[in-house]
Formats: structure tokens, sequence, C-alpha cells
């Protein structure tokens, strides 16, 4: 017997969220929250567009899926492994935050990473965004 004849729950969907990304249009994908659109944002001079309603350390591993989900990031503030410095779009100053609680916003310019986000991204971002080591 194959491995997909083995699994009874192989093809079964929760009527549940089924319904309510019909009924709502948003796309629904692990690990992401539910999203309607991508939006832009900028990351080190670099134009992206990302889920919108999702922390933007989950953006990152949407941007890099290969990479983000095996940094050293604890997801919950512990660590400050996802720490950025963005300029928001109504702000005059940038400002520092956790990538982990901050949900993405439409216009962010992220102008500066972790070095640990830095490597994660390393193929993603322009080739002057050095990572040292």
């Amino acid at each position: 017997m194959s491995n997909h004849q083995s699994d009874p729950f192989r093809d079964k969907v929760c009527p549940y969220t089924a319904t309510r990304a019909r009924k709502t249009g948003m796309i629904m994908s692990e690990p992401f929250r539910p999203y309607e659109k991508l939006v832009d944002i900028t990351v080190m001079g670099k134009k992206f567009q990302v889920p919108e309603r999702n922390s933007l350390l989950r953006c990152f591993q949407f941007i890099s899926p290969e990479t983000i989900p095996y940094g050293r990031f604890c997801w919950n503030q512990d660590c400050q492994y996802c720490r950025v410095s963005c300029q928001l779009p109504d702000d005059d100053e940038p400002r520092e935050m956790l990538s982990c609680k901050f949900i993405v916003m439409a216009g962010m310019e992220i102008t500066e990473l972790s070095q640990e986000l830095k490597w994660c991204l390393r193929s993603k971002l322009p080739a002057d965004a050095a990572v040292s080591s």
C-alpha cells in the first residue's frame, strides 16, 4: 500500500476554513495569517511584495522560504535576532522594531537588518547589503 493510501486525512479539508476562505476571498496558506492581497515594501533598497496582515518576520519568510525558517529566531521577541530599523510611511523618523512583533505596512522601508536576517536574506538582497561574519 502506498503512503497516500494509508493516510486517511490526506485529502481532508477543514470545512470551516474552506468556507470562510471562499466567503472572504482570503488566501489561507500556512504558516501565514489569512490575507487578501500583497503589499509593497522595500528592504535595503529592493522592492518586494509580501502578504498583508502578517508580521514582518513572516513576510521575510514569504520572501525567502528556504532560509528564514532555519534562522535562529524565537518568534516571540526573546532572542532579538529579528531586530530591524525601518521608515514607516507616516513617520518622520526611522524606528527600531522586532520584526516578529510588527505587522507589515504597505510602503514601509527597512533600512537596517540584524546580522541573522542579513544572513538569511543574503540571496535576495542587493549585493551592497554586506553580511559580516
